[in-house]
C-alpha cells in the first residue's frame, strides 16, 4: 500500500487514494489469513505484547488512511468543514499516531479518515469472508463504484 501510494502522482489526491485502496483490496484478496488474523473478532481479553511488527504494522495503516484524508481535506474541507467532531471524539490511541504524522489536521478529518476506513475495509470484509461473491457476480466492479463515489463526496473526481 506503501508503494501504491508513492508511485501516484504526488498532485493528484483521487490516483492517490485509488492506489492505496486497490493496494488493500488486493493484498486483502492474497492474503485472507492475513486480513482475518488481523481485521477478524478480537479474541477476548487479549492484549498483544508491546512493539512487534503488529503495532507497527497498526500505525502504518492507520497513518496510511489519515494519509488519504489529508490528500483530500483541501477538496473536501469546504464540505465536511461545518462537522461538530472535537478532539474528544476520538480514541487517544488513535490521536496519537495520527496527530503527530498530520498536525494541521483538524478533527473533521479524522473522522473523513474513519469514513475512508469503514467504506473501504467493510467491502473488502465482505469479500474476504466470502459474503459478497453470494451476492454479486463482479465484487470489483461495486468496489470500483463505491471507491468512485466515495472520491466524488470529497469533492475530486476520480481517475477512472
Amino acid at each position: 500500500m506503501d508503494a501504491a501510494w508513492a508511485a501516484a502522482p504526488v498532485d493528484d489526491p483521487a490516483a492517490r487514494i485509488e492506489a492505496w485502496a486497490t493496494a488493500f483490496r488486493s493484498w486483502a484478496l492474497s492474503h485472507p489469513e492475513g486480513f482475518r488474523l488481523i481485521y477478524g473478532d478480537p479474541v477476548p481479553g487479549y492484549r498483544p505484547p508491546e512493539g512487534g511488527a503488529a503495532p507497527d504494522a497498526a500505525r502504518r495503516v492507520c497513518t496510511g488512511i489519515t494519509a488519504l484524508a489529508a490528500a483530500a481535506w483541501p477538496h473536501a474541507e469546504r464540505r465536511y468543514r461545518d462537522s461538530d467532531f472535537e478532539w474528544s471524539d476520538f480514541d487517544p490511541g488513535l490521536l496519537d499516531k495520527v496527530r503527530p504524522a498530520f498536525p494541521g489536521l483538524p478533527p473533521a478529518a479524522v473522522a473523513l479518515a474513519l469514513r475512508i476506513w469503514s467504506h473501504l475495509h467493510g467491502l473488502v470484509s465482505l469479500e474476504v469472508y466470502g459474503h459478497m461473491q453470494r451476492q454479486a457476480l463482479s465484487p470489483e466492479k461495486l468496489f470500483r463504484e463505491e471507491l468512485s463515489q466515495l472520491i466524488h463526496s470529497f469533492v475530486l473526481a476520480p481517475r477512472s
